[in-house]
């Protein structure tokens, strides 16, 4: 039997002008309506956050992972109190499959750490990172809201905007890479996911039964509809 392959592409959707043209917000408003009935994904471009940013966060989190193993083992915690954790197979006990992968997590609103308690590779940009991504998912949220046919505000008053957790992804050289996954399959546990990738490509996402690339777009942000927003509300 012959199975028809879907054309379905993940969409790319321009906010320029969302702020200031109404015209525009609408048609924004309705593009990410439909992405988010249909896939659930979409990137986003001119989104507000600098070329400049997006880079030194990724040069910032290669920095980290490409210390020695004697610096970045004072930060290696599984314990959900500490602040900044760097951790291979985060959900080692969890998942499935052992990936092969280290993280760093840190959760930085509403309560954020301490200057002192992050990587001094990563600080600065972290931060400044952090304060860009909540400015723009205030955005999003308030763009979702009005896609669903309510108030602005609607998605933020319900908290989905509080709270900010950044993972920080990275995938050494594997020795045996038929024998495991980078990431297995999952869903993201959350509202709203805002994805930075590098130009090293190889996300997918699961679509009627087939898994479609996410093609690596320069200074694009893929964003994921978590599974909280899902089950909060029905699109």
């Amino acid at each position: 039997e012959t199975t028809k392959k879907t054309q379905f592409k993940i969409p790319v959707i321009d906010l320029q002008g969302i702020e200031d043209d109404p015209r525009r917000h609408k048609e924004i408003s309705d593009q990410v309506r439909h992405a988010s009935e249909t896939g659930g994904f979409f990137q986003i471009v001119n989104h507000g956050i600098t070329v400049s940013v997006l880079e030194e966060m990724k040069d910032g989190v290669r920095r980290f992972f490409e210390q020695d193993t004697e610096v970045k083992k004072k930060y290696y915690a599984r314990e959900p109190g500490s602040r900044f954790r760097y951790q291979s197979n985060f959900d080692l006990y969890t998942a499935p499959f052992a990936n092969w992968r280290d993280t760093c997590f840190c959760m930085m609103a509403p309560d954020p750490p301490q200057p002192q308690e992050l990587p001094e590779v990563l600080r600065d940009i972290l931060v400044k990172y952090t304060k860009e991504v909540m400015r723009l998912g205030s955005c999003l949220f308030r763009v979702l809201s009005e896609a669903l046919g309510l108030s602005s505000n609607h998605l933020e008053e319900m908290g989905c905007a509080e709270g900010l957790a950044v993972l920080s992804h990275y995938y050494p050289p594997c020795p045996e890479p038929e024998l495991t996954f980078g990431t297995s399959k999952h869903s993201d546990n959350d509202f709203l996911t805002v994805l930075l990738q590098d130009q090293v490509g190889g996300l997918q996402v699961l679509y009627e039964d087939q898994w479609l690339d996410v093609p690596p777009v320069p200074g694009a942000l893929v964003v994921n509809v978590g599974d909280l927003l899902q089950a909060s509300l029905t699109f």
